[in-house]
């Protein structure tokens, strides 16, 4: 295998008791004695307690005492007996600030304002670390509970850590790793410019600190304290009938509701069909089952729950939410489901085939342009056989040897493309479905990984060590390793190091001539096991992936997967309404106009889409959570905050650049600058060619300001078919032809019209507002 490496590079009964009203009489006591009526009376009373009705009188006791006890043992046997989902896995952390902050008396007293804001800083900034972490799908919150030191000096930063233990049990070396990959030098800096020191870092769960203060509490007799772990998640045979018709047959307990056992999945299982046989939603019974049932995937060190994906379960909660019993409703979060991305990742909700043949989309179905999360559209159709490639554009399948095989099969030759990559183990990458040749998301570090003709292994350099000496292999090491991250498209190389590698069961090959312009990969053993692990820097800005060198300037009007992969579709309360563009892992760029009287609204942005009403593999979606408004005059111009950062940049999701000044926007004289509309059904996503105008002919027709940009199609609008909405990007190539930057941002709706009278198409020009836009997403 050869790849080419530039080196620069509530049921209340209601008792319903009847009640009689019984009207009594004054007896005259003429005509009868006292006496007699007295005795008679007697008489009548003890008749009614006497004989047999004694003996009922003392059954109906005994029955009534029965009760008594029954209803005392049951709300015994509830109360300690009865199994409940399990808590919430909470760790306590220290560190010490060694730079960047210090201790004041305020800090210690948690009444105080400064305590109050100095511990929402930190916890702000420690959710961060863990959210944007390898823990991030179990991680629940953080909270500072001390700040300590010595006046004038350290800082010691106390606080919790809680993770949700359904999914996976969380150890104290899972935080403590997470704590240290972020302290360490060239890591994502989310507690800003501080200076922890590494060695004062302590993580321990918080069941052992609570059992090691009770025992010195106490005098009297208790167990010893248990500092066992509990055992690693490990999967099962699925064993409930009512689930029998799911396509797999291994779970795992617990079970996202807390089920620890299949006999307690049974105990609790006719809330469940109640909420099937009440047809409140259609799929109700595939969801139910993969709640209750989840499926299990084996891992390296213990096996995961496979879980509906997030949109499967809003859409049951948005049928059946209203039905379900408080007690589901809690543990049935939708927001602790995972979110699809890539196969593997979670299970899309079934049937995605009939569903576009339900909306009259049967015209998709192998089209070319997958619809579904599991390609289901396309992987079924004459062109693409079983157990094939889909190249994820066009219609085409590849069989999975000629991955990597030295050969262009695909159109747009993703069958070539990362076949050297870096990924964090191989176990990972095995237990994902290979349904197209792109990767479900980039890997910043890892582990050198190859594939060749749909095998893969790791880079071996015990051959650089036994003949190079150390600044050789040194400066070998570094080039290859930056060759590398050029490769894939990371702006530079960290760090570049020689790891023991642990996995078994791995495929190794060595550099054959490290000095040559092109270097050779051939298969080799490795039995000292000393592989490559390399750490690039940031993603590079504006590149799209999937167009190789050559390739920008053959862009179709049609918009293909992957072709402007930092363009957002916003919507209000499930409507399309605006777009926006992705300026970073945590904000979008937009105009303040969509926003205008709508204060209150739901706003989501879906990323990685060029068809709004189909749910491709590589879609995304985030809540908006916040917004700040440009403070340049003459501008709308907003920044968006999303409730999570992108997790998985991909071919289909990365950012846009910004101007700077070394290429700034726009540019003067003419230029080939872009907008992206939508066709007039509002599904596919369109490119408009634009052209620089005179500022006097927008200014006859509209309202500019200085910070405006007129332009106009650079095409005559016969064959108009396509109309921006709010917020649409004016993009522009940059002058190494190979990066996109944001230029202008649309402020109104922009529709087809006859030419001359059209409304001409402004935008709020970015170059005025760069300086203001890195200082808050930074």
């Amino acid at each position: 295998m050869t790849v080419a490496v530039e080196h620069k590079r509530k049921s209340s009964w209601d008792s319903k008791i009847s009640v009689s009203t019984v009207s009594t009489r004054r007896f005259s006591r003429a005509g009868t004695p006292s006496s007699i009526l007295s005795s008679d009376s007697d008489i009548r009373f003890t008749r009614k307690l006497g004989g047999q009705y004694r003996c009922g009188c003392c059954v109906l006791a005994a029955f009534l005492l029965f009760l008594l006890f029954a209803g005392v043992a049951i709300y015994l046997g509830y109360t300690f007996l009865s199994a409940e989902p399990p808590g919430d896995q909470v760790f306590l952390a220290t560190f010490r600030v060694v730079d960047g902050d210090v201790f004041v008396s305020d800090l210690a007293d948690p009444s105080t304002e400064a305590f109050r804001i100095r511990s929402r800083e930190y916890r702000d900034r420690l959710n961060l670390v863990f959210r944007r972490s390898t823990l991030r799908l179990y991680f629940l919150a953080t909270e500072i509970l001390a700040l300590d030191g010595v006046d004038g000096r350290d800082l010691v930063v106390h606080f919790d850590v809680r993770f949700d233990p359904r999914y996976r049990t969380i150890t104290a070396a899972d935080v403590a790793e997470v704590l240290a990959q972020e302290i360490s030098p060239g890591s994502p800096k989310y507690l800003g410019n501080l200076t922890v020191d590494p060695k004062s870092v302590e993580v321990q769960e918080s069941r052992e600190a609570l059992t090691a203060q009770v025992v010195l509490q106490t005098t009297a007799s208790t167990l010893p304290p248990t500092t066992t772990p509990p055992p690693p998640r490990r999967c099962s045979k699925l064993g409930l009938g009512y689930c029998k018709h799911l396509p797999y047959n291994v779970t795992s307990y617990p079970n996202v509701l807390g089920h620890r056992s299949l006999q307690d999945v049974q105990n609790d299982v006719i809330a469940f069909r109640e909420l099937v046989d009440a047809e409140c939603y259609r799929l109700a019974y595939d969801f139910v089952c993969q709640v209750l049932q989840p499926a299990c995937l084996p891992g390296p060190h213990e096996d995961r729950l496979h879980l509906p994906c997030r949109s499967f379960c809003r859409e049951f909660w948005n049928g059946c939410g209203n039905r379900l019993p408080d007690r589901i409703r809690d543990a049935l979060d939708c927001s602790n489901f995972p979110e699809y991305a890539g196969p593997g990742s979670c299970r899309p909700k079934p049937g995605c085939v009939q569903d576009l043949q339900a909306k009259a989309l049967s015209p998709r179905v192998c089209d070319g342009i997958i619809d579904c999360p599991d390609l289901s559209d396309e992987k079924g159709c004459s062109y693409c056989q079983e157990n094939s490639l889909h190249c994820g554009i066009g219609r085409v399948c590849i069989p999975r040897s000629k991955r990597c095989d030295g050969k262009i099969d695909c159109p747009n030759g993703s069958d070539e493309k990362d076949c050297l990559t870096l990924a964090p183990n191989l176990s990972s990458l095995r237990l994902m479905p290979a349904d197209t040749p792109h990767y479900a998301q980039y890997n910043r570090e890892g582990y050198v990984i190859f594939n060749e003709k749909g095998s893969i292994g790791k880079l071996c350099t015990e051959n650089l060590n036994s003949t190079l000496p150390a600044p050789e292999m040194e400066t070998v090491l570094q080039t290859a390793a930056s060759s590398l991250c050029t490769l894939l498209s990371y702006t530079g190389v960290e760090s570049v190091e020689v790891k023991i590698d642990e996995e078994d069961d791995v495929a190794y090959v060595h550099m054959e001539d490290p000095s040559a312009s092109e270097i050779t990969f051939v298969r080799a053993p490795c039995p000292s096991k000393e592989v490559m692990y390399v750490r690039c820097s940031e993603l590079e800005c504006g590149i799209q992936a999937l167009r190789g060198k050559g390739r920008v300037q053959s862009l179709g009007k049609m918009a293909a997967p992957g072709d402007w992969p930092w363009h957002v579709a916003l919507f209000k309360q499930k409507v399309h309404v605006c777009d926006a563009t992705l300026v970073s892992s945590s904000w979008l760029l937009t105009t303040g106009t969509c926003f205008q009287g709508q204060p209150k609204a739901e706003w989501v942005a879906r990323l990685g889409t060029v068809r709004l009403s189909s749910s491709s593999p590589w879609q995304q979606e985030r809540r908006i959570v916040g917004m700040v408004k440009s403070p340049v005059e003459g501008s709308g111009i907003v920044l968006l905050k999303l409730d999570q950062h992108v997790a998985a940049f991909s071919d289909f999701v990365r950012p846009v650049c910004l101007p700077s000044n070394e290429d700034p926007l726009p540019p003067a004289g003419n230029s080939s600058c872009n907008t992206l509309g939508w066709a007039r059904n509002r599904d596919l996503l369109q490119r408009v060619q634009l052209q620089h105008s005179a500022m006097p002919r927008c200014e006859n027709i509209s309202i500019v300001s200085m910070n405006t940009v007129c332009t106009e199609a650079a095409y005559s609008n016969d064959d108009c078919n396509e109309e921006e909405v709010a917020g649409s990007p004016m993009l522009c190539l940059l002058g190494d032809a190979r990066r996109w930057a944001l230029a202008g941002v649309g402020s109104w709706r922009i529709a087809c019209s006859k030419a001359g009278v059209e409304r001409p198409r402004l935008y709020d020009q970015i170059s005025s507002n760069v300086a203001w836009i890195r200082s808050t997403i930074s």
